[in-house]
């Protein structure tokens, strides 16, 4: 591992931590960049080294690439690890750190440039054989008509998506062919708006669709194997509320089947390090939606149900390792479910910053909680806000239910809002609990008990 003798961990929060002790197993050095309100994170205090890289604003710290290369130049570091979001799917990004001479934990840029635009990415999937919702097959051009006639044969209803887009921003549902104009327009300027790319594209609207996603690691010796499934279908406003693994209702054989398709789409677009195929699941077919070049969120539920370690793997790999297990090796054992904790009003969903003044973690059988936070510790208001994720595994879903509604309850966060309360009514609500429904579910049932969803 002399080649990865320091890395940067170019990220915050609880992900920046998970990387910490991921290196600190493999005998890493760590340096730890930050904004300035960011300076008293724990992985900041832990790590070997640590460099301010700007304010508090993510545009000015975080998503400041010169600062980042600075960084890891005059700490004398070999790689840069991006965790999740700000620049983890930027090729620009990655490949200013490879031009730098240092090392990407993450694909190689041409690739994150492949996938992270939509409408390259379902072109390439399709090539390699990946099942993708029926739709344009490419931007839409500007004849109404055309379009129009593009939309009834895929049939309504339809959903114009921006081809640059993410987060569930730049995209519209089309009930019908006398909205079709209108709905194009709008969002095309929120996509140039948005993101500075105008393009979109049309695929049809699937009405019951589940999120399922099927985790990938491949090496930069042509090995690749996926890590089963994991259901995402427990949704607000497109944004993952509670993650599991496996899919409720999902088959060893589909598994293996759709698993397959993911390894082989590898192999054909030379992938390198961990990602995710995200799926719509709807009357027993998959469709491809996109991939995340990069660690998910949650990946730790992966982690409980195959008992590996994707964030030391993503190392091991970036540093020109072979995988260190086969497919064969890879076996689904138990079920995990997974609590996004935020600092938010569980009513209204507004992020709640403020000062912790009480924390306890639960523990027991099969519970783990990654967190960065503490007592005393001041969740800011220039960030995402997600302060915990509470894992909980059991040898079936029933169990890891059971055990996750008694972290739920043990769990002390004093001193600000958060929305423990919504997963402790989700964990006791029957459909939840019967598994198997669709991304519209959670909002349906918000609204159902008149929660916030304007």
């Amino acid at each position: 591992m002399a080649v990865m003798d320091k890395i940067v961990i170019a990220n915050r929060g609880e992900i920046a931590l998970r990387i910490y002790r991921a290196c600190k197993a493999l005998g890493i050095r760590t340096v730890a960049v930050h904004s300035t309100v960011d300076r008293n994170l724990k992985h900041v205090a832990l790590a070997d080294e640590s460099v301010c890289i700007g304010p508090a604003p993510g545009a000015e710290s975080y998503l400041n690439v010169p600062a980042i290369i600075a960084a890891t130049e005059v700490t004398d570091a070999v790689a840069v690890h991006p965790g999740y979001g700000f620049l983890a799917e930027n090729a620009d990004f990655a490949e200013r750190v490879e031009e730098s001479g240092f090392i990407f934990i993450g694909p190689r840029p041409e690739t994150i440039r492949l996938m992270g635009d939509k409408v390259s990415a379902i072109e390439a999937m399709k090539a390699a054989g990946v099942p993708c919702v029926p739709g344009s097959d490419g931007p839409l051009g500007n004849d109404p008509e055309e379009i129009a006639a593009m939309a009834r044969k895929i049939g309504f209803p339809v959903i114009i998506k921006a081809a640059a887009g993410g987060g569930g921003r730049g995209m519209r549902v089309v009930h019908e062919e006398k909205d079709l104009v209108n709905a194009l327009q709008l969002t095309r300027q929120e996509a140039g708006a948005a993101f500075g790319d105008d393009t979109v594209y049309m695929e049809k609207y699937l009405t019951n669709p589940r999120h399922i996603e099927i985790q990938v690691l491949a090496d930069q010796h042509g090995n690749a194997v996926h890590l089963g499934e994991r259901d995402c279908s427990t949704q607000r406003r497109h944004q993952k509320v509670i993650e599991e693994a496996p899919a409720p209702g999902i088959t060893p054989e589909q598994r293996a089947e759709i698993g397959g398709v993911c390894v082989e789409a590898c192999k054909r677009i030379d992938y390198r390090g961990a990602g995710t195929f995200e799926f719509l699941y709807d009357d027993g077919q998959f469709y491809f939606i996109e991939m995340n070049t990069r660690i998910q969120v949650e990946h730790p539920v992966t982690e409980r149900i195959t008992g590996t370690d994707l964030i030391r793997e993503q190392i091991l790999v970036a540093a020109g390792e072979k995988l260190s297990f086969t497919q064969d090796d890879i076996q689904i054992r138990g079920h995990a479910i997974e609590c996004r904790i935020n600092a938010e009003d569980p009513e209204t969903f507004m992020p709640c910053p403020g000062t912790i003044d009480a924390f306890h973690t639960p523990g027991g059988p099969g519970i783990r909680v990654d967190s960065h936070i503490y007592d005393g510790y001041r969740v800011p208001p220039n960030y995402d806000s997600m302060i915990a994720k509470i894992i909980a595994h059991g040898h079936d879903r029933a169990s890891a239910i059971a055990r996750m509604r008694v972290a739920l309850d043990e769990m002390v966060l004093g001193g600000i809002k958060s929305n423990i309360a919504l997963h402790q009514w989700l964990l006791q609500d029957p459909g939840f609990c019967k598994g198997g429904f669709n991304i519209h579910y959670l909002e349906k049932r918000l609204k159902e008990r008149g929660g916030a969803e304007e």
